[in-house]
């Protein structure tokens, strides 16, 4: 068993890891942007992978990731994990229908909701009470899934037709062009001072520094890693200022 995540503001590796340690505590879990990422996907037949939702859609990182990869998959079980601040629909289900494509058996699909990750956005935004609450109501789930995974019995959250509709009509197809391929919407503001962080933890290798400021290309994977690690606040994305750095960290 291995588990494999994308994650920006540390929900999904969280919640991956604590899923992970209830069924087998010295199994690896493994970030998607590893560079041993493809040797622990193959001597791995249980794959239990992880990513955040963006408008009831797997990060196109992950969909890329998988397509690139095809010849990896074939006989692999599957369980996929999304993790979302409000509405999935079928987060789960997007990835789950991508493997079948290449030969994988889908255990199932688990939603679990997370503290809000969107940095430079108003919406969704709680209280580090309401926060806190949401986090210990994602670890009682997920150690409820362990349980039932411990007899065999996986959730399917996700993975249905009526999840399937409900994602596609609810959101997927209205903000379409947000998710088809990676974006090129990053803002830099001049409040940045070439420091490098963002060049040291972008998961798609999107940044440089020239002349002393941070640059970006056109393949940001918006999983906001870097808006929420900037010391400047000087990354947004959807929005025009940092309203909050939001980080697992603060929550637990």
């Amino acid at each position: 068993m291995v588990g494999v995540y994308l994650s920006g503001t540390g929900n999904t590796k969280y919640c991956v890891e604590k899923l992970i340690s209830f069924i087998d505590k010295s199994a690896e879990v493994i970030a998607i942007e590893s560079p041993n990422i493809l040797k622990a996907i193959e001597q791995n037949e249980m794959i239990f992978i992880g990513y955040p939702t963006q408008f009831s859609n797997a990060p196109y990182m992950v969909r890329d990731f998988i397509k690139k990869n095809a010849g990896i998959w074939k006989h692999k079980k599957v369980l996929c994990i999304a993790t979302m601040g409000a509405f999935s629909g079928d987060g789960a289900g997007c990835t789950a229908r991508l493997l079948k494509k290449y030969g994988v058996t889908i255990l199932g699909g688990v939603h679990i909701r997370m503290p809000d990750a969107v940095c430079d956005s108003r919406l969704l935004k709680k209280t580090l009470e309401e926060n806190r609450s949401i986090i210990a109501r994602a670890d009682e789930k997920i150690e409820n899934i362990a349980s039932h995974i411990a007899k065999g019995v996986y959730p399917k959250e996700g993975t249905t037709l009526i999840a399937h509709l409900v994602g596609l009509f609810g959101q997927r197809l209205w903000f379409y062009q947000k998710t088809r391929n990676y974006s090129d919407k990053l803002k830099i503001n001049n409040n940045c001072v070439g420091c490098g962080k963002c060049v040291s933890v972008c998961p798609m290798n999107n940044f440089f520094i020239k002349d002393n400021k941070a640059m970006s290309n056109d393949r940001c994977t918006m999983c906001y890693r870097c808006i929420s690690l900037c010391p400047q606040r000087a990354i947004t994305l959807l929005g025009n200022e940092v309203i909050e750095q939001c980080r697992i960290e603060k929550y637990l």
